[in-house]
């Protein structure tokens, strides 16, 4: 059986940063690419990863599969000084490489970014998905998600207007915890 790990992680090596990018093409190549319709320039991919880590209010889970990075969930807190929405973070970039789906890794890194955000104190989780991205929305209305709206112009793909779906998420509550305090490990799951 496959090995499967979620973590949630500060930094990455130079092998992470490259199996994350030819996993983030490949996702986007099938039509799962998180704005991107096509693969920009692979410096482009390496860029924007090592920014990821840069910025205080994300948090990057990586998905391994039998140890290789084959996908990605970020949990983004607020701004803060939107006090008025300090209560939800949004879920984004979740993604599995198609050649690693199957094995129950897009859920367990949802459900990894939810654990934290319930870790840190948020009542809500948001996301929101493009209506052709179908196994998303699938995976996001089991875990409990409600959609709570649609926007008919999300996107455009392949010249054609796409409409794109809002989602959120109550959290049962847990004490909040101090950003760093929270367990790595507790954002840990493995499945052999």
């Amino acid at each position: 059986m496959a090995e499967i790990l979620v973590e949630m992680i500060d930094r990455l090596s130079d092998v992470e940063i490259a199996e994350l990018v030819e996993a983030a093409e490949t996702a986007i190549v099938d039509g799962g690419g998180f704005g991107w319709l096509k693969p920009p320039p692979q410096g482009v991919l390496e860029r924007f990863w090592r920014g990821v880590l840069l910025v205080p209010e994300r948090d990057l889970f990586i998905g391994r599969l039998d140890g290789r990075v084959v996908g990605s969930a970020q949990l983004i807190r607020p701004a803060k000084n939107n006090e008025a929405q300090s209560f939800a973070a949004a879920i984004t970039t979740n993604f599995v490489s198609p050649g690693a789906r199957g094995h129950g890794l897009a859920r367990e890194l949802t459900v990894a970014v939810e654990n934290e955000a319930r870790n840190q104190g948020f009542r809500f989780l948001k996301l929101d998905v493009r209506e052709s991205q179908t196994a998303a929305i699938q995976l996001y209305e089991s875990l409990g998600y409600e959609r709570w709206g649609t926007n008919p112009n999300y996107a455009t793909v392949g010249g054609k207007m796409v409409a794109g779906f809002y989602y959120s998420k109550r959290l049962a509550s847990r004490r909040r915890s101090r950003r760093g305090q929270t367990a790595k490990a507790g954002a840990k799951a493995t499945t052999k």
